[in-house]
């Protein structure tokens, strides 16, 4: 049958007693055997027994003594007559006794015990086993009942062919018994020779034992059990409660085994987690040594394609190699969270890395990487630049180059002649004609020269791979010039003194020689400013070159009326030596250009006018190409950046407790930022391709957007690893909350104070807002200078690196301890002096028995020798060890 919750209900109705079957012959016999050895284990230490236990306790003398045994305390005097009024009294001093117990008798009158009633006096028997043997059994707040069969099927768990699951049929082959006496003592019987088919010798053994070792009377007959179908539940519940309280002292020394376990399932893990930092740190610090210098590196390269194939390397690294670190980094910062929680949630002192290898050093490592990170970015992008600007003005030196060291090809071994010794009077006018001319010229190709020394200088500047030809070059050229000058002097002095022989001149010739030699300047300045090259970056410069080549067309009209006028003239000379038969007419004595030349020219300049509108407009839609790069870069950057800064103040706000919502709340609410943080990386993703084909363009400023790539990739990495830090600290919150019974009350009151006294809402407190906030919070810190000293010992406890600022960690850890109760060290002393029997010091073998394997191991490799007097040689010390857990240690 079932019992009732209430303790004190342990007598049902007569009516009940027939419906649950407790008349049963068979069960009755059961329950009067067990009940009569039950009360005679009490009896005989009152120097008395009990025969029939119906007939003996009729008039309450040997019911009020057994009732005085095993309370301990002394009934009133009972009356001595023979009369039924007198045992009838005596009767009821028992059971007034028993009610005064808490017990309610129900249907249990002292006549009916005076009368010899079997049936009542039972019950009555089973009440005072109830209130006094297993009413006291408690398992896990369950029923006397229901904890006494926990108990068994704990005990009995390990062994083979036992699964009690009842207190009648379960308990028939004996197995049980010998099962429950052997996990007690494993030296009183070999439970490996037992079987299941020989009950008869299972139930005699264990039944002898008990009697003979433990001091357990025979309460149950080995073949009533085994013949009849189902036990009395009463009876074996009655002897069961024997081996209960018989073994209480080894139940102690199992809840001590059992907290000594837990606290050294907690000190492994804490080891796991602090190599695991250590191997974590070390790598990602190895990584940014060995990265550091190939970022630093800055040696110059010769050519764009070399400079090229190292961007494309630091693309690789960027999307390949620095983002599984980025993910190791945030995963060691939780690791190392998570490490401090579980510490200080066990009182356990806080972790210290090695050195140069905490949370600090991590952070300045990886802040000198991305720094590295930039500058060489910025580095290849000026590089990439100046490389371009090298190979346009190269190019352009060798342009003028070449067309300087055309027009000078032969002018040399020219002013060195000496022709005009043998002219006549014409000739010798039109070579000082010529010769003015040439100096004409001359003078007109100083700016080109000009401009070729500069193109080279600027080439020095710029640190041109080829710097020492292009010197080379330009020296020779100057000081051809300066050749060219010196002769040119030479020359006209010369014809100067020949001009007083010679006087006449042909005018027609002397005209063509000054109009066609800056027109043909003008035609070498045209064709080589249609053939220039030019480098541009935006719609507007090459708008500007545009705009000047339309002008230069509007010029054409003039020029063409001056090609006109010029080959006029040689039509002219042409037709007046035809008609009077100069000789030598034909040929200009004041210039070596010729119609034929002119006209050649202007040929090619008309040529290249449509050429050059073709390259600039193929320039111009290069130019709008690039402007529509920048503003798709700059729509998507606009947008991006300003999301970016919106997520990181929100994900601040809730880790400061500024939304006042539980902490499940925000810590969902951080999970589904996550998610939408991940949900956009595909927009990253296409900006870093319009951004590869921006660099790639040669783009090197944007006026639409004040955001760059460099910092999107900053903000998002930081944005990521902001989620993933408080994600961590809230579910540290939620880990203290829980373990430490914290109420959401009392964990958003100590928010609201922290953040009430956070002005700055940086996370931290001053040590003055720090005790202000204790006030607030009711904590008494005196003004004088006890105060300051119980005030400066809390600072040491929540500031233990004197940082000047207490972290709400921290503050929630001290408030915590404050307020909830935790394991000590002499606690877990307390537990090892149970183990090892009140001894000061405790035997490998007694931990092996009493501890799981792992961890029974794990004491004995960690305990120091004992060396107190008449220890054993393989004595342990479990008292260092037990101070060691919760102090400085090696472990």
């Amino acid at each position: 049958m079932e019992y009732p919750n209430d303790p004190n209900e342990y007598m049902e109705p007569e009516e009940e007693w027939e419906r649950e079957g407790l008349l049963d012959p068979a069960w009755e016999k059961q329950q009067k055997k067990t009940f009569t050895a039950w009360c005679n284990s009490h009896l005989r230490k009152a120097g008395t027994l009990i025969e029939s236990i119906e007939e003996e306790f009729r008039n309450g003398l040997k019911l009020m003594l057994l009732l005085e045994v095993i309370s301990g305390e002394t009934l009133p005097k009972p009356d001595r007559g023979k009369m039924r009024f007198h045992k009838i009294a005596n009767v009821n001093k028992a059971l007034d006794f028993i009610a005064s117990k808490g017990v309610k008798l129900v249907s249990i009158g002292a006549e009916e015990i005076v009368d010899g009633n079997l049936k009542m006096t039972l019950g009555m028997i089973w009440t005072i086993i109830l209130r006094f043997a297993i009413q006291d059994i408690s398992v896990e707040e369950m029923t006397a009942k229901e904890g006494l069969l926990l108990w068994c099927q704990r005990k009995t768990a390990p062994y083979k062919n036992v699964n009690v699951q009842n207190f009648h049929t379960s308990f028939k082959d004996g197995l049980a018994f010998c099962a429950l006496i052997h996990r007690h003592r494993p030296d009183l019987l070999d439970y490996s020779q037992l079987s299941k088919d020989d009950p008869l010798h299972n139930l005699n053994l264990a039944f002898d034992i008990a009697e003979k070792h433990l001091d357990i009377p025979r309460m149950l007959d080995p073949d009533d059990l085994v013949n009849t179908p189902k036990a009395d539940e009463r009876a074996i519940m009655t002897y069961v409660s024997c081996y209960y309280h018989a073994f209480q002292g080894a139940q102690q020394a199992e809840m001590a085994a059992n907290r000594i376990c837990k606290v050294l399932k907690v000190n492994q893990e804490n080891e796991r987690l602090m190599e695991e930092y250590e191997r974590l740190t070390s790598d990602l610090l190895e990584w940014i040594r060995r990265t550091l210098p190939w970022l630093q590196a800055r040696q110059q390269d010769n050519t764009l394609n070399d400079l090229q194939k190292k961007l494309e390397e630091y693309r690789l690294y960027r999307r390949n190699h620095k983002p599984p670190r980025v993910e190791q980094k945030a995963r060691l910062e939780t690791n190392f969270n998570t490490l401090q929680t579980k510490l200080r949630l066990s009182n356990r002192p806080a972790y210290l890395p090695s050195e140069g290898k905490s949370v600090t050093d991590i952070a300045n490592a990886w802040k000198q990487l991305e720094g590295c990170e930039k500058s060489f970015e910025e580095w290849l992008l000026s590089e990439m630049m100046r490389l371009e600007r090298l190979e346009h003005l190269a190019k352009k030196f060798k342009h003028k180059a070449e067309i300087h060291e055309s027009w000078t090809a032969g002018k040399e071994e020219m002013l060195k002649s000496q022709d005009f010794r043998h002219c006549k009077l014409n000739e010798l006018k039109a070579l000082k004609k010529k010769h003015e001319a040439f100096e004409s010229d001359l003078a007109a190709h100083q700016d080109r020269v000009e401009q070729i020394a500069a193109i080279a200088q600027e080439l020095n500047a710029l640190d041109y791979y080829d710097s020492a030809a292009i010197n080379s070059r330009c020296q020779a050229i100057c000081d051809q010039w300066d050749r060219l000058g010196t002769l040119t002097t030479s020359r006209r002095n010369a014809l100067e003194e020949t001009e007083k022989l010679l006087e006449k001149i042909d005018q027609l010739h002397l005209e063509f020689a000054k109009r066609a030699a800056p027109f043909n300047n003008w035609l070498d300045g045209a064709c080589e400013d249609l053939v220039d090259m030019f480098i541009v970056h935006t719609i507007e410069e090459i708008q500007g070159l545009i705009d000047a080549h339309h002008q230069f067309k509007a010029t054409l009209g003039e020029a063409d009326k001056e090609y006109q006028a010029i080959t006029a003239l040689v039509t002219e000379v042409q037709h007046t030596a035809h008609k009077y038969q100069i000789p030598g007419a034909l040929d200009n004595p004041y210039t070596t250009l010729t119609a034929q030349v002119i006209s050649q020219k202007w040929g090619e300049v008309k040529k290249l006018v449509p050429q050059r509108d073709n390259t600039l407009q193929a320039e111009l839609q290069k130019q709008q190409n690039n402007e529509s790069l920048r503003r798709q870069f700059a729509e998507k950057a606009n947008g991006v950046g300003p999301w970016i800064e919106k997520q990181m103040d929100a994900v601040a706000a809730i880790g400061m407790g500024m939304h006042g919502s539980v902490l499940e709340d925000q810590l969902n609410r951080l999970k589904d930022y996550e998610a939408a943080v991940i949900g956009n990386k595909a927009i990253m993703d296409e900006m870093e391709k319009i951004h590869q084909a921006v660099q790639e363009s040669m783009i090197f400023e944007n006026r639409y957007t004040q955001y760059t790539m460099e910092t999107l990739r900053v903000g998002w990495e930081q944005l990521l690893t902001s989620i993933n830090r408080t994600i961590n600290e809230v579910e540290n919150q939620i880990l203290t909350r829980d373990s430490k019974g914290i109420s959401q009350e009392q964990l958003s009151e100590f928010r609201s104070s922290f953040n009430h006294f956070d002005k700055n809402r940086c996370g931290r407190l001053a040590p003055d807002e720090f005790k202000s906030c204790l006030i607030s919070l009711g904590y008494s810190i005196g003004k004088d200078r006890q105060g300051e000293i119980d005030f400066q010992r809390i600072i040491s406890i929540v500031d233990p690196n004197n940082t000047g600022f207490i972290q709400f960690d921290a503050f929630l850890d001290f408030m915590t301890r404050e307020n909830v109760d935790s394991d000590t060290a002499e606690q877990v002393i307390d537990s090892f002096r149970i183990l090892a029997g009140d001894k000061p010091y405790i035997l490998p073998e007694e931990l092996q028995r009493e501890l799981p394997p792992d961890q029974a191991e794990y004491c004995i490799q960690r305990m120091q020798p004992y060396t107190g007097p008449n220890a054993p040689r393989d004595a342990l010390d479990y008292m260092s060890f037990s101070t060691s857990l919760y102090g400085e240690s090696d472990l």
